[in-house]
């Protein structure tokens, strides 16, 4: 009996503790105040690094490095997203950029307005951009994008965030162009060489006279000196299966033509010794001398299509950039999408690591992944860090979309949150500020967004953005995962620092 009756004891103090243990983890009460309610509604995992945003759909990408950042470019997916329900892509008539220091914590700079800035355009796709340094010292950057499907056009600026301009008024490529020959010129490419001489590749269906195991639709200019007219005839790339998705790179004194190859069977493959590129792929051809169209050599192909990589089938387009000594491969595919509300084929951009071999300029074929790649520096807190910059999120979207110094991150609902992965305090930060609007609070947690708060900033029906300074409870050291959780809808943040 006395042995039942001690069980029993030793039954309920373990039930009491268990019983406690799960109030604080529901969310209730907690030294004597209800502690917030976090969202579940999370697209992104905290573990993947893939895709780069959580909540942006976007796709056909574009990167360049400027001052030790990445900036990456991409159809504006999530214009159709909000619009309707399946993406067929009429709707979309912006572009979208986002950046990057350390490869994982992306800032979202938001909508570039192309329909605003060229109001003769039809659409805006699959954007590819360079950049020179000009007469007038400045860096300019040339962002080159299709009109939909009828030709390219072209915006620049002088700032990677813009603000950007329409130099031409007009497409700088037109279908029905006289000696063009391909039915659907769009989804550009373009480099610059180390004479400094621009290269651009577009094109798209299957051209008159031709068959789809060789379309005769991918063709090449030379750019003029402005970077904004043409300084050459229409060079036939002679791409197998060509399909869509032209890129040009520049790699060790050798031009690189990559492309998406279509979905049809390899019927007819006249390389001899090289391996048959899979149906909607990616491949590349070289030259050293570009202009001479049977100067281009078939390499093979380096990016299966996402949904034999357990990714989910879909087009496929990319863009490789080399950023701190490596290189990377930047695509798309539907993996956002497979926890958000819609089915309607609306894409996402992922990065894996590349392997050029530069002095050969071969490249290997690369695994599209769910982990992506690894973070190549922590972030450091004691500069300034926007508040678009998130490895994932729940339940926010942004305001001021189309100005780049403005833009903020905006709570959808209480208990929304986002996460900075591998903030580095060092040896100590004591108190954290941010730029505020609205009304309610942010709770700054810790390495887990169900940790208690070691700091709450709060603000009280704020109109504009004000400065909010709040003292950790305890300083905090080292490296940690950051979490801020927005207790009210509406609450907008705009930037943080610690000291």
């Amino acid at each position: 009996m006395k042995k039942s009756v001690k069980a029993i004891a030793i039954f309920f103090c373990v039930f009491s503790f268990f019983s406690c243990a799960t109030k604080v983890a529901d969310n209730s009460e907690e030294k004597g105040e209800k502690k917030l309610k976090v969202s579940t509604n999370i697209w992104k995992n905290t573990y993947e690094a893939n895709p780069i945003s959580p909540n942006v759909f976007c796709a056909d990408p574009t990167a360049i490095e400027y001052e030790g950042r990445l900036y990456v470019y991409g159809t504006n997916d999530h214009q159709q997203y909000l619009t309707a329900e399946k993406n067929t892509y009429e709707k979309i008539k912006s572009l979208v950029c986002f950046s990057t220091d350390d490869m994982v914590n992306w800032t979202y700079h938001g909508e570039i307005n192309v329909k605003k800035i060229a109001p003769w355009i039809y659409n805006s796709w699959a954007p590819s951009i360079c950049k020179r340094v000009e007469s007038d010292g400045l860096t300019h950057f040339y962002l080159y994008f299709s009109n939909s499907g009828n030709g390219v056009g072209v915006i620049t600026a002088t700032n990677p965030l813009g603000p950007w301009k329409d130099p031409l008024k007009k497409p700088l490529i037109r279908a029905g162009m006289k000696g063009l020959n391909s039915p659907a010129p769009f989804d550009p490419g373009v480099c610059i060489d180390d004479k400094g001489i621009g290269w651009l590749a577009f094109g798209g269906g299957v051209s008159e006279g031709y068959e789809k195991s060789m379309p005769g639709s991918s063709k090449l200019i030379q750019l003029g000196e402005d970077m904004i007219s043409i300084a050459s005839d229409f060079v036939d790339l002679k791409a197998p299966y060509f399909f869509e998705a032209s890129e040009m790179n520049f790699v060790n004194g050798t031009y690189v033509y990559t492309f998406n190859t279509n979905w049809d069977q390899r019927t007819d493959w006249p390389f001899e010794g090289v391996e048959k590129a899979t149906t909607c792929s990616m491949a590349y051809m070289t030259s050293k001398t570009p202009l001479i169209s049977d100067s281009w050599q078939y390499q093979g192909h380096y990016f299966k299509n996402p949904g034999e990589m357990g990714l989910n089938y879909s087009n496929n387009h990319t863009h490789y950039e080399k950023y701190n000594g490596e290189w990377y491969l930047i695509y798309h595919t539907l993996t956002l999408q497979e926890k958000s509300p819609t089915k309607g084929g609306f894409r996402s951009l992922c990065v894996d690591k590349l392997e050029m071999d530069e002095e050969n300029v071969k490249i290997s074929l690369t695994p599209g992944t769910r982990r992506g790649v690894s973070q190549i520096k922590n972030l450091n807190p004691y500069q300034e860090v926007a508040g678009t910059t998130v490895f994932t999120n729940a339940d926010t979207w942004y305001e001021n979309l189309e100005k780049p110094a403005e833009i903020a991150t905006k709570s959808v609902k209480a208990g929304a949150w986002i996460m900075v992965k591998n903030v580095d305090f060092a040896q100590g930060a004591s108190q954290i500020t941010a730029q505020l609007k609205g009304n309610g609070s942010v709770e700054i947690r810790l390495d887990r967004v169900s940790n208690k708060a070691a700091a709450t900033l709060k603000v009280n029906d704020n109109k504009e953005y004000t400065s909010v300074t709040s003292n950790f409870e305890e300083p905090i050291s080292g490296v940690h995962d950051l979490f801020i959780v927005f207790s009210e809808e509406s609450v907008c943040l705009k930037n943080w620092i610690v000291k």
